[in-house]
This record gives structure tokens, sequence and C-alpha cells, in this order.
């Protein structure tokens, strides 16, 4: 493909912002670009193939801190989907590129990057954020660039209800989640005197709350509930809480390595009652921090078991294959959330004749989304962005490997 014009004419300032954002380390400030819907894009070095237009998607994650596992299976699901989509883009004349950011698991961190990947034009998306807590003030910068953010794992009702037009989502929400773990908790286990714990965050909070009131409004009564803060390592103080108030059930909302420590600390402390968590216990983690005291958990979750299908399973075979590791709850997600964003780039540059298309023509393709069968989930986007075909499973560790068993799935 011959070169574009445009892609000869950009500046030596942009072309360092894009090797910094390639970087992913995001801690070189850079100036704001005033051109948010235009995606100008980079030209690859000839190879035996000839030039190629450079097009990056990003990841958003935590790639460092006690999220990692879950933050490295979003960046490694939105690779392989890349990968996957190379040689048909190759085709088209772009070079597909990934651009992995370490959020770590920080909202100032989250938008200091998303700045950042704002001010390279050649980046047309985002996959992320893991955390609700971090999405939510980053995705107000993607909104200010017309950079399209697609979710594998965001949860907080927040993320969607402001109605900005680049955020979307393919799991299921807050307001959805808590009450299907509550249901399952009061019909299912029988659950009567339930005492919440949650970490404070937009995430753990939100969720802790959505459960608190569904298990209220099914008859159950909540015999305690108490904050902790994330990155403690002593529960001490309210495990006492809980072990005074004897209950039959705990639920945490908040992430493994805390929820991890948790389990382990209210069994050796003789609360024997079933714990339940999130969609954050999805993940090895959880098994790594709390070892053989896991056993008869529950998490109810987002993300279904990607290996119960024949197609599934030999997906995760191809991602071990190549990340030697076995995929974690939001992988199939994240490769999901990349495949959306690519075919929103295909259709809006079908529509610009073949041409890398700007960033609101992305936007608006990616939205306008409508029963696309991804691998892990279908996906339709309504108006403010949420999956209508999301759904909750609920899962039961038999002992300390993950993952647990899915034991019910819930759909609206």
């Amino acid at each position: 493909m011959n070169l574009k014009k445009t892609a000869l004419m950009i500046s030596v300032s942009a072309l360092a912002l894009g090797l910094l954002a390639g970087c992913g380390n995001g801690n070189t400030s850079t100036s704001t670009s005033t051109s948010t819907a235009t995606g100008t894009a980079e030209t690859a070095k000839p190879g035996s193939g000839g030039a190629k237009t450079v097009i990056k998607i990003a990841t958003q994650s935590p790639l460092s801190g006690g999220s990692a596992v879950q933050g490295e299976a979003i960046k490694l699901g939105a690779q392989l989907s890349l990968d996957d989509h190379k040689a048909e883009f190759d085709k088209l004349g772009f070079e597909l590129q990934l651009v992995p950011y370490d959020d770590q698991g920080d909202p100032k961190k989250g938008v200091a990057n998303a700045e950042i990947i704002g001010a390279d034009q050649s980046i047309l998306g985002i996959v992320g954020h893991m955390n609700s807590g971090v999405a939510i003030p980053s995705s107000v910068v993607y909104e200010k660039y017309n950079a399209v953010m697609v979710s594998p794992s965001n949860t907080a009702t927040e993320v969607t209800d402001r109605n900005l037009k680049v955020v979307n989502r393919i799991v299921a929400r807050d307001d959805f989640q808590g009450p299907a773990a509550a249901e399952y908790a009061v019909k299912t286990v029988g659950a009567k005197n339930i005492f919440v714990i949650q970490d404070k965050t937009a995430y753990g909070q939100g969720l802790a709350d959505a459960f608190k009131d569904a298990a209220t409004k099914l008859g159950a009564t909540i015999v305690g509930y108490e904050g902790i803060t994330v990155g403690e390592k002593d529960f001490n103080g309210v495990l006492n809480i809980a072990l005074s108030k004897k209950p039959d059930f705990v639920f945490f909302g908040g992430l493994y390595g805390e929820g991890g420590l948790l389990i382990k600390q209210a069994r050796d402390k003789g609360i024997m009652a079933p714990f339940m968590g999130g969609d954050a216990w999805d993940s090895q983690g959880l098994v790594d921090v709390a070892g053989d005291k896991v056993k008869d958990a529950l998490y109810a979750s987002i993300a279904t078991d990607i290996t119960k299908t024949a197609e599934g399973k030999k997906w995760a075979d191809q991602y071990k294959a190549k990340f030697s590791k076995s995929p974690d709850g939001y992988s199939a997600y994240a490769y999901d959330c990349m495949t959306v964003i690519l075919n929103g780039i295909k259709t809006a540059a079908a529509a610009n004749g073949g041409k890398v298309p700007t960033r609101d023509k992305v936007r608006d393709a990616v939205r306008a989304t409508k029963d696309f069968q991804g691998l892990a989930t279908k996906i339709s986007f309504d108006g403010k962005g949420d999956n209508t075909y999301a759904k909750v499973f609920i899962y039961k560790f038999g002992g300390p490997a993950y993952p647990g068993s899915m034991i019910s799935e819930v759909s609206k």
C-alpha cells in the first residue's frame, strides 16, 4: 500500500509521544493534543510486505502490585486476540501493535497513563481497566480524546451510568452481580445472619452494598458491615467483630489479595461460616494466598469457565502454549474486548475508503456492536455501553485448585 501523505507529515513531537506510549511506563509527562477526534497513524518501517500503517491498541490494568495476576491476564488475553488478527489487518495495509500500560490499580496512575494514551493518536482503542475505581476517572480522559474503551471486568454501576460515549463493558454490573450472589446465599445456602466486609473501593463497596440490600430484601439479617483497607495484612480487628456476631455466612466485596488473607485468618480464628466473594476472587491469586483454606469458598463471577466448551478448551490450550500459563478469569473476556475494538476499526476503516479511521468513528462503530458472538460471551451494547447479554456465574472451590467448580449460571 502507498504511504499516506498524512502519515509522512507526523511531527517529531508526535513520534516521541508514540515511542513513550509504546514503552507503557507512564512516567513522562506530555502535552495535551488539540485534535481529539483524528487518529493519525504512524508509518512502520518497510519490510518484505512493504510499508504498513501502524494502528495501536492499548491495555490498562495492574501489571504490578496485589492484583497483578488478573491484570496480566487482561493484557495477555488482549494480546492473543491482537495476534490472531494481525494477518487480517496486514492484508488491509495496517500493522497492529499492542501497547500495555501498568495502571498499578491506582486511579492517579491510570489517569496519567490515559493522558499519554490520548496524546498518542495512533492508539485507536483501550482494553481495560480491571478496577472500576481506576476506570472511572481514566475514562473521563478517554472521553476528552474520543478514545474508545472496552472493559473485560469493570462492574461498578457508575462506569456506564455517566453515559460517556467512549465507555463500554462486556460483563455484568454490580447491581446484577450483587443480587445474584445474595439470592444464592439466602435461597440455596440458607444464610440467615450475614456479616459483610468491603474494601472501601468503588468496586468493593458497590458490590457489597448491592449484596447487602438484596440479601435484606430476601429476608436475611445483616449482623455486621465493616470496611478494611486495600494493602492491609492483619484482619484480626474486623474478624474479632465477626466472631462475636456468630454469622452463618460472610460476604466480602474486594480483591483476591485481601480476600485470601481474610479466609485464611478467619479459619485460623475458628470462623467456619461459608465465605463468598465477587468476581475479583475469580483468580489463581486467591488460591495462592488462601492455600488449602480456600476449600468451600464461593464466588460470584462475571466470567464463565471458558474450558466448558470444546472451542473454549481449544482456546485455553492455545493460551497456555503461548504464555506458559493457564488463562485466568478475565483472559477470555479481554480477548473478546480486543476483538470488538478491532471489529470497530475494520468497520470504520471500510467506511473511510480503507484508510485509517478517526477515533470518533471507531468509538461509534464499537458502541454499535450488536449480537456479536465472542469467545466468552455474546455482545450487544445498549445506549450506555452495557452488554445486554452479560451473565453472572456462581463457583465453589473444592480444594486449593483454580478455577472453582461452576455450580450456577444466572441470566437477567
